[in-house]
């Protein structure tokens, strides 16, 4: 290698990726690594990390609790703006990479280091999501990704390179699927899964949850608050973010919620299968969707509907630092000024079925919206409004007749 570095802050998560590059970079560098493990919700996963990291070669350890800003600064944002990738993907990976990004800078510049790297592969979204947020605070720190480099080719070559060395996985080769999990999610990718003609094996890889056959015979009814189209209740009970979505993420799981197997498109070009687990989410966007149909008004809800699109592509592609993306998120904060009430969710087999609703800043009119007799709204009126809506469609069709 023509470059060198004397000490690189590796984005660490004890996987089979991040497990051999500790010893890589020493390899390859001769550099002191900085492992960096971010705690966005991934719980057990974070245990025996230090000493792992340590007896791999790493200098240091440091684990950063970003649950709470992961929560309230990404997760929130997406859940107001409603945005979802390809009618689908609640962007579980997408959400965590920005902010895990932003502190691996933080951090190097803190221990000095000369270089930030990351295990993501070469075929993968997350490289530009990691990337993208490492360029907005630290625009000339050179950035190591060892996939685009190494004569690695596989995840089995990686297993061989474990071995050889002695590093401990927690993986297999047979149960080797590619995971990412936070407080938000859980996704699994290959093996199997990479032929779309195969059913998902779900009472085997399903973690946070079970499968809708496997759910209660019973449904499970929930209350949801929110606050300016923050969820700030369960039930009557405050809570705060995290503590609210670790409880969904209970209750849906436990009710077969929020399991989703996809095709989806990649940014890098590829289309790429994957199942994702997002009990809590999913149904935190249902409840926060049914109450913007009571306080939202007609124009800015259809709008927002095209800004959510958008802001989904943004957030999947890993432009979450840029302006379009802090002017789109203006917009929708000024959307959720009266998005505040409770829903009320029936949950069964996978399902969420909507069992009411109230707001103290509703739209709605009893009154109005009645078959029965009401004061304020004369039916006469209709005939001149359609009258004046429909004279285009009246004067195409007077042109037509002419002609013919």
């Amino acid at each position: 290698m023509e470059k060198t570095f004397k000490k690189v802050v590796l984005a660490y998560s004890g996987g089979l990726d991040t497990s051999i590059i500790i010893a890589w970079l020493k390899e390859t560098y001769g550099c002191e690594v900085v492992a960096v493990a971010a705690n966005v919700g991934q719980k057990d996963e974070l245990d025996g990390l230090e000493a792992k990291a340590l007896a791999t070669g790493a200098s240091q350890y440091i684990e950063l609790d970003l649950k709470k800003e992961f929560v309230e600064d990404f997760i929130f944002p997406a859940i107001k703006a409603n945005a979802v990738y390809e009618g689908k993907y609640l962007l579980g990976t997408s959400l965590a990479r920005p902010i895990i990004g932003k502190k691996l800078v933080e951090v190097a510049k803190e221990v000095g280091a000369d270089a930030i790297c990351h295990g993501c592969t070469g075929k993968g979204n997350d490289q530009v999501r990691f990337e993208l947020a490492i360029k907005a605070f630290a625009p000339d720190m050179p950035i190591i990704a060892p996939w685009r480099v190494w004569d690695i080719k596989s995840r089995d070559d990686e297993i061989d390179y474990a071995e050889a060395r002695n590093i401990p996985l927690k993986i297999n080769r047979e149960t080797n699927y590619s995971k990412d999990k936070n407080l938000w999610h859980l996704s699994h990718e290959g093996l199997d899964l990479e032929d779309p003609a195969n059913e998902p094996k779900y009472d085997e890889i399903l973690e946070l949850g079970v499968s809708p056959e496997q759910a209660p015979d019973k449904p499970t009814y929930i209350e949801i608050t929110f606050e300016k189209g923050i969820p700030v209740a369960l039930n009557g009970e405050k809570m705060d973010g995290v503590a609210l979505i670790e409880a969904l993420n209970k209750v849906g799981g436990a009710n077969g919620i929020g399991i989703i197997d996809m095709v989806e498109n990649r940014l890098v070009g590829m289309k790429s299968r994957g199942v994702y687990e997002t009990p809590g989410g999913t149904i935190l966007y249902k409840a926060h969707a049914d109450l913007e149909e009571i306080t939202i008004d007609k124009y800015t809800q259809h709008f927002k509907q095209k800004v959510a699109l958008e802001l989904a592509d943004i957030l999947y592609n890993g432009y979450w630092y840029s302006p379009l993306t802090e002017a789109l998120n203006a917009f929708v904060d000024k959307t959720q000024e009266n998005v505040n009430g409770t829903v009320k969710l029936k949950l069964y087999k996978g399902n969420i079925i909507g069992a009411g609703m109230t707001s103290d800043s509703t739209l709605y009119s009893e009154q109005t919206a009645s078959f029965g007799e009401d004061e304020d709204y004369n039916q006469a009126d209709s005939a001149g409004f359609i009258n004046l809506y429909g004279l285009p469609i009246k004067m195409i069709a007077q042109a037509k007749a002419k002609k013919a």
